[in-house]
């Protein structure tokens, strides 16, 4: 006796027991309550999802003894014959073998013939996508008055081949996939119909993989009970079907989210030494993924997620251990290397290094960070605070001693050339004459070669200087002629901002100064605006920085009235809220009235002098002091003529204010 597939033999038989296809079941079922059933219907969708199931039950429900009814007895002639497929008034035509324009011709010289024994004769023509143009065309008519005792059911899993003019003469029913819900749903009621045991893993993984496909769940059921027997197991169901297990999914998504690159990468060769399809596996955690966002973004998620509720107890879980961006993260950087890795022809190397890359991905800054940050680079950039332990742009100060040389203490020089010999002398050690400032300095070569004279042209397009000699070894060298102590000035206090026996970070400054500006009015109380701005600065440095740049006409108990220029952005950001209020209350702090606060555009405002414009020219100021005293230095001058170098550039010093 031969066997009979589940799929077949647990085909729904009524519109009752069709899956995951309401729409069409009622629908159907009210046009045949209300005598309004169209002459021609064309069902479309993907493979097993009911299309000629649906086809049989409408002719059913039309041919019954007791109909037309949308429930059909399934127990008379008519009933039993469609669904065994042998019932000679319904004729399902397979358009694969029956595309020629002869075979139309043929199929409409019996349409005009009564049905033999039933109610009406109905013509169900599968994947008819597959006539020809010219067969088409020789339907346009019959299809659109066909005699009253003919119905046509048209089924395909590709309408975009079928001609509008055929589709506008039938009415479109489109089939959906079926949740994996409901197939787990129906795969568990034949399972007990059966007698066969099954655990939720065995059914969750037959079910996903029908990838809404009732029939492919049959089928793939049929093939776990060959294997399986009495008693089906998820992982032996996920080793018979060749996919990963839900719990090996889980275990990289784990690895991924907390960061864990080597465990992911087990985790694969795993599963390839098992021979699972990487590319199925790499679909299956993009899904994963997709799920886990799902879960994190939505409180009661319903129907977007398709798994069984264990499942989804597992995937809360998941989201618990990071937030709903990362995860987004995760989810896009994987679904942008997805194809790459179905492409690759090396599909393993491509997953790893995917999971490798996703796995030591850096942490998310928060925006505010972000934001705060940008404030103190740009308070640093020109200057009007406190800064962070990096400093400014420019790089650290040279492992070393103390604060400098030069009268102030708050500068230092580079000249250019090759970098001098260090020796293994840890920083701040004396030399021989007991000065730790000249640890740094290069001991005087014994032969210094001749410097050419430099040509006209800029110092960084000048010609290369020959290579300098090997120095010899640190001990063997002449120690340099001890200096008298008095011949070095005093060496100036540093600021109490920078810990003992570190160097503050160098600032460099524009060597141009500032264009000149005319002089606040005189209804501006300066030292209470720069005390306001201190305050606003402890609050938000980005907001400092925006009103460092405005041109203050007024600053008093009664009135601070503050102008920007036409052409400038910054106004717009300073009258923005939470930005205004904060300056409102902090202002009215500082003055302990009710100051009215007022910021307006004013053409003038270019013209006239602020906090950024002042803190600028002096800045530029004790640059150009600064410049002098390094210039006239004895050290440095000793270190140009040793070194045969020019002074190139001074740096200001990082004190309280930086």
């Amino acid at each position: 006796m031969s066997y009979l597939v589940l799929a077949r033999k647990w085909r729904p038989q009524s519109f009752d027991d069709l899956i995951g296809q309401e729409h069409v079941s009622r629908t159907l079922a009210n046009a045949i309550a209300a005598n309004r059933v169209a002459h021609a219907f064309l069902f479309t969708g993907v493979r097993g999802v009911g299309k000629t199931t649906s086809a049989r039950i409408l002719a059913k429900a039309l041919n019954c003894e007791k109909g037309p009814t949308a429930s059909p007895c399934l127990a008379c002639p008519a009933c039993q014959d469609i669904a065994s497929g042998s019932d000679v008034d319904v004729l399902e035509i397979d358009a694969a073998s029956y595309t020629g324009v002869e075979d139309v011709r043929e199929l409409q010289r019996t349409m005009p013939y009564r049905p033999t024994r039933d109610r009406f004769k109905i013509y169900i023509v599968d994947e008819v996508h597959m006539l020809s143009n010219n067969a088409w065309n020789a339907f346009l008519k019959t299809l659109e008055e066909p005699p009253p005792h003919v119905k046509f059911i048209f089924a395909t899993t590709e309408v975009h081949k079928v001609p509008v003019t055929i589709l506008s003469r039938c009415q479109r029913y489109d089939f959906k996939l079926i949740p994996s819900q409901l197939i787990a749903k129906r795969l568990r009621y034949v399972l007990d119909r059966e007698g066969i045991a099954a655990d939720d893993a065995a059914i969750s993984i037959l079910a996903r993989e029908a990838a809404g496909s009732m029939r492919d769940g049959m089928s793939l059921l049929d093939q776990a009970i060959a294997w399986g027997g009495d008693k089906l197991v998820g992982e032996e169901v996920a080793r018979v079907l060749g996919v990963a297990s839900r719990s090996a999914l889980h275990d990289i998504t784990r690895a991924l989210v907390d960061g864990d690159a080597p465990t992911c990468l087990h985790k694969v060769a795993e599963l390839s030494n098992e021979g699972h399809d990487l590319a199925h596996v790499a679909r299956d955690l993009l899904s994963l993924l997709r799920d886990l966002v799902v879960a994190k973004v939505c409180e009661e998620p319903g129907g977007l997620l398709d798994l069984a509720d264990e499942e989804v107890r597992d995937v809360r879980a998941l989201t618990e251990r990071t937030n709903a961006d990362d995860l987004i993260r995760l989810h896009q950087g994987f679904s942008r290397s997805f194809d790459d890795i179905l492409r690759s022809g090396q599909p393993r190397a491509a997953l790893e290094m995917t999971l490798i890359r996703l796995a030591r991905r850096p942490p998310l800054i928060p925006l505010d960070d972000l934001v705060a940050r940008l404030g103190q680079l740009e308070r640093r950039l020109s200057g009007r605070g406190p800064s962070g332990p990096t400093g400014g742009p420019a790089g650290p100060a040279p492992a070393g001693g103390g604060g400098g040389s030069g009268s102030g203490g708050a500068t230092r020089a580079y000249a250019p050339g090759p970098p001098p010999f260090r020796p293994g002398t840890p920083p701040g050690r004396p030399t021989s004459q007991g000065s730790p400032a000249l640890a740094h300095a290069p001991a005087p070569r014994p032969e210094p070669a001749p410097r050419p004279e430099p040509p006209p042209a800029r110092p960084e397009m000048s010609a290369p200087r020959p290579e300098p000699k090997a120095p010899e070894p640190f001990e063997a060298r002449t120690p340099p002629a001890p200096r008298q102590a008095t011949s070095r000035p005093p060496a100036p206090s540093t600021s109490s901002s920078i810990p003992p026996g570190q160097s503050a970070p160098l600032r460099a400054v524009s060597q141009t100064p500032p264009p000149p500006r005319e002089p606040m009015p005189a209804a501006v109380d300066v030292a209470a605006w720069r005390a306001i701005l201190a305050e606003v600065r402890r609050e938000r440095p980005d907001l400092a920085s925006v009103l460092a740049h405005a041109s203050p006409l007024a600053v008093g108990p009664d009135a601070v009235e503050l102008a920007y220029d036409p052409q400038s952005f910054l106004a717009e950001r300073a009258q923005k809220e939470p930005a205004l209020s904060l300056l409102t209350k902090l202002v009215r702090t500082h003055f302990g009235a009710e100051t009215q606060i007022s910021i307006r555009l004013d053409a003038r405002a270019g013209e006239l002098a602020t906090i950024a414009w002042l803190d600028e020219s002096e800045r530029h100021a004790r640059l150009q002091r600064a410049r002098k005293a390094v210039a006239e230095h004895p050290l440095v001058r000793a270190a140009i003529d040793a070194l045969g170098a020019e002074l190139r550039e001074v740096r200001l010093q990082a004190e309280d204010e930086i």
